[in-house]
C-alpha cells in the first residue's frame, strides 16, 4: 500500500526514549516531514506486531536495540494536499522504550539524531504536535519529574 494518497490509514509506531530529562529525536530525511525533528519510528509491516515494529524501526533509524515498555499515546496525522485530498494518513502508536544496547547513530531515513532536553523542545523544529506528545508522555511516565514509573 502506498503511503502517499493511501486508500486506508497507515499504521505506524514511534519510540519515546528518555534519558533522564532528555528525549531522543531524529531529523527526518524523507517526506512527508523531511528536515523536521520527530520520534524514531515508522510503518508497521503486514503480519508484524506493534512491539516487533518498534524494535525494528528504532534499530533501522538509530542502531539502538530497545525494549518497548508501555504505550505512551496513540495519535493520528492527516496531511492534505492543496486540493484537499488526503496525501498522508498515519495512525501512530508511540511506545515508551528503554535502550538495551547500542550507541545512537543516524541511519535509514534519519539524517541526524540527538537527545534533547524536555524543557527545550519548543526550540526545535519538530513535526506538528510532537513536542506536546513527548511532554504529555514525560509527565505521565516521570510524575513530578523524578523517576520513571517502571
Amino acid at each position: 500500500m502506498s503511503r502517499r494518497y493511501p486508500l486506508l490509514p497507515v499504521c505506524a509506531v514511534g519510540a519515546v526514549i528518555f534519558q533522564g530529562k532528555r528525549v531522543l529525536l531524529v531529523r527526518r530525511g524523507k517526506p512527508p516531514s523531511q528536515g523536521k525533528w520527530s520520534l524514531p519510528g515508522g510503518r508497521v509491516r503486514l503480519g508484524e506486531t506493534l512491539e516487533a515494529a518498534i524494535i525494528r524501526e528504532t534499530k533501522e533509524e538509530t542502531h539502538l536495540v530497545v525494549n518497548p515498555l508501555q504505550v505512551g499515546k496513540v495519535v493520528q496525522h492527516i496531511f492534505k494536499d492543496v486540493n484537499n485530498n488526503i496525501q498522508y494518513h498515519y495512525v501512530i502508536v508511540d511506545y515508551v522504550c528503554q535502550i538495551i544496547e547500542g550507541l545512537p547513530q543516524p541511519a535509514s531515513d534519519a539524517s541526524q539524531l540527538d537527545f534533547v532536553e524536555i524543557n527545550k523542545l519548543d526550540q526545535v523544529d519538530m513535526t506538528t504536535g510532537t513536542a506536546e506528545i513527548i511532554q504529555e508522555i514525560f509527565n505521565k511516565t516521570w510524575p513530578g519529574g523524578t523517576k520513571p514509573r517502571w
